[in-house]
């Protein structure tokens, strides 16, 4: 029976036929064709890789999989990487945030130009902005203007009108009643509380005032008080860049018991809230897994950078390659340095995160760069690579742009001076590793998450070692593909069979 249990996990498309004999214990009999002679074997229905997660997820969004590429800040998810994940038939998020417009727009058109007006399985990324005030309302009015159907909004700490606008827009009601959405968002959350205010319906006083405003209609705004704000929802647990480390089975079950809640107070049926989980998604088992718990899709972050489409220049992703599970570690992030907001990153083969740590440290602490003894400020100097006051006066001119208050402010106050040219360094660490810098290898912020050491664990000695042989569409071929076998030997045991464990797992293979 062991050749027909492996016949049935490397066949999963295969329908599997089981026995009960007299005796009790479940009996595999066939692996395709039903046996003859025995008319009471039960069938056990394939396992497609496209049925695993929620088929009406693919169905709203034209994907082939449930499956998600998910967006990487500062276009490291690039427009390429957008495409080639919608071609292979799984959703695509470009990653916007942190670019300047121009380059957003050219981004966005890159794609539509490359998949068609017809394509609905991509979007782009929103990032929330506190300390760059309009940012987030100029890139929602671009991608309105740009026709930018999904939105995938992450690190929000509250709901935002802009948010909010952007779902309004695009509902309608159709001819039988129904609400219908042109504009999705993908509410990517690491808390509960958080979660609850994209999966309820938009505030009423944030409605108001858009409609005063006129930035939507009276009609627009009484259909976003009948539904929820985002019908996605990304658990994101222990994940590179912004996370609460969490674990994804506690973060699962936490929003799914938020979404009761919330459907049961607003009357809606559960099944308008889908959950996704992001977060440890490297390897068929963690795939396997995410669906098993009832997420409707998975979204992979730190693997796919990478991949030859990422914008992570080579030495950075040769970099990745080489990581393990725990060669991770957390530091400041640079949008929300003050507010002590961290980011998990790449520890192995750089020193950003110790040198972030101890900046904030320094800022922690109250001190302002000329109140500090001299081998800090020699220290602040070296890692800066010019002296301060050179760094200073870079960081002003930019922030007297986008935001004169806080430089006003920081022309006084020598913390927040302090605060500022951290924030430039930690801003340009991501920008060293994208361009691949050569003098600031030491300096890389690459972001990422336990995941991808396991990947690597996973496809050591397959064809996906070698970062050249990395594309988008072969990791996730082989993360779905390698699923629907786990799911297949999970089917068959609990069936009552003895799977071997070694059935549990699945080598990478290329697929044509």
């Amino acid at each position: 029976m062991l050749d027909l249990i492996r016949k049935a996990v490397e066949a999963p498309r295969a329908r599997a036929w089981i026995s009960i004999p007299e005796s009790g214990i479940p009996e595999l009999v066939s692996v395709g064709a039903q046996p003859s002679g025995n008319a009471s074997a039960a069938a056990l229905p394939p396992v497609y890789p496209e049925w695993l997660g929620d088929r009406a997820f693919a169905a709203e969004h034209g994907a082939r999989f449930n499956y998600v590429a998910g967006e990487m800040a500062r276009g490291i998810a690039t427009p390429k990487m957008v495409i080639e994940a919608a071609r292979a038939g799984c959703v695509g998020f470009y990653g916007s945030a942190g670019l300047p417009l121009a380059e957003i727009k050219s981004g966005v058109e890159e794609i539509k130009a490359a998949l068609g007006p017809e394509a609905r399985n991509w979007g782009a990324n929103l990032i929330h902005s506190p300390q760059e005030p309009g940012q987030e309302k100029a890139v929602i009015d671009l991608f309105l203007s740009q026709a930018v159907s999904r939105v995938s909004a992450s690190a929000f700490m509250r709901l935002t009108a802009d948010v909010v606008r952007y779902t309004a827009l695009g509902l309608t009601r159709a001819a039988d009643g129904t609400i219908q959405r042109a504009n999705h968002i993908f509410a990517k959350v690491s808390r509960a509380e958080v979660a609850e205010a994209f999966m309820a319906p938009a505030p009423e006083k944030i409605l108001k005032d858009l409609v005063a405003e006129g930035a939507i209609t009276a009609q627009q705004a009484d259909l976003a008080s009948k539904v929820p704000v985002a019908a996605e929802i990304t658990a994101e647990s222990d994940s590179g860049g912004h996370t609460d480390n969490r674990p994804a089975s506690t973060l699962f079950s936490s929003l799914a018991a938020a979404r009761s809640r919330v459907a049961a107070h607003n009357g809606h049926p559960e099944s308008s809230i889908r959950i996704g989980l992001a977060g440890g998604i490297a390897t068929p088992q963690s795939v396997a897994a995410a669906f098993q718990m009832g997420a409707a899709y998975v979204l992979t972050g730190s693997i796919n950078q990478s991949a030859i489409e990422s914008g992570l220049a080579a030495p950075g992703r040769a970099l990745l390659a080489k990581a393990g599970p725990a060669d991770v570690a957390m530091t400041p992030a640079a949008d929300m340095f003050e507010q002590g907001v961290q980011v998990q990153v790449l520890k192995r083969g750089t020193l950003f995160a110790m040198r972030g740590k101890k900046f904030h440290a320094f800022y922690r602490s109250g001190a302002s760069y000329e109140t500090l003894p001299p081998t800090d400020q020699k220290w602040i100097d070296d890692v800066l690579g010019e002296p301060f006051e050179a760094a200073w006066q870079a960081t002003r001119g930019y922030t007297q742009k986008v935001h004169p208050a806080e430089a006003a402010r920081a022309d006084k106050d020598g913390n927040k001076r302090l605060a500022l040219v951290a924030r430039r360094y930690l801003f340009m660490g991501a920008q060293w590793a994208r361009e691949g810098h050569p003098g600031r290898a030491a300096d890389y912020q690459i972001w990422c998450g336990p995941a991808m050491g396991a990947f690597n664990e996973w496809v050591a000695g397959s064809f996906l070692e070698p970062v050249e042989a990395r594309t988008v569409r072969q990791i996730a071929l082989n993360l779905m593909e390698g699923a629907a076998r786990v799911t297949r030997a999970g089917q068959l045991r609990s069936m009552g069979l003895t799977v071997p464990a070694d059935l549990f797992s699945f080598r990478p293979v290329a697929f044509e």
